[in-house]
């Protein structure tokens, strides 16, 4: 017999049109205004750090793909019980991450790129496992692209050093209002 679902369609659907819509009017539906400005603080880093316009963007685009994807999958109930422990998991992991962030923002001489980057590592490897019967190849390489980008050594130590300083302050600023409210 053949097996056939609308729920199933509809959800690949909804998928396949948002990641043809991600830009910023569709990112709104999804992210708030803090993740927002954060995301294009990003950007300016990013950009200011590999000096191109579109593998800034394009790493942006992906992050927005992928966070807007896993809300979809999230919000129309896809995960089995195993799988949201592990998005806890994920989660945990990805708070524990912005609060090292800030903690290496706010204590001069503490930032070890290493640590970061490691947990950016670990971020990853959770969410790969966590939408790997969801989400397409495709979708999994931009998962790795962007934890990629942002868990690179260079990155994150010019991201902590002098030139970036006013970026950072806001980066910090963003995810402190985000854990503040709960919200990452």
């Amino acid at each position: 017999m053949e097996s056939f679902s609308s729920k199933s369609l509809a959800l690949q659907a909804e998928k396949k049109l948002l990641s043809k819509m991600a830009g910023r009017s569709v990112a709104h539906l999804f992210i708030d205004e803090t993740s927002s400005e954060v995301l294009d603080e990003l950007y300016r880093v990013s950009k200011e750090y590999t000096h191109s316009r579109p593998q800034a963007q394009r790493v942006i685009k992906d992050l927005i793909k992928v966070a807007v994807k896993v809300a979809v999958l999230h919000r129309n109930g896809s995960f089995s019980p195993s799988e949201l422990a592990l998005a806890t998991r994920f989660r945990q992991k990805l708070q524990q991450g912005a609060m090292t962030a800030l903690s290496f923002g706010e204590v001069d001489f503490t930032f070890e790129a290493a640590v970061l980057a490691g947990l950016l590592t670990e971020c990853r490897d959770m969410l790969l496992e966590l939408v790997q019967h969801h989400l397409t190849p495709k979708s999994h390489n931009r998962i790795r692209h962007v934890f990629d980008h942002f868990s690179d050594p260079g990155l994150l130590t010019a991201l902590y050093g002098p030139d970036f300083t006013q970026h950072l302050g806001k980066i910090c600023d963003g995810l402190r209002k985000l854990l503040d409210e709960g919200k990452l």
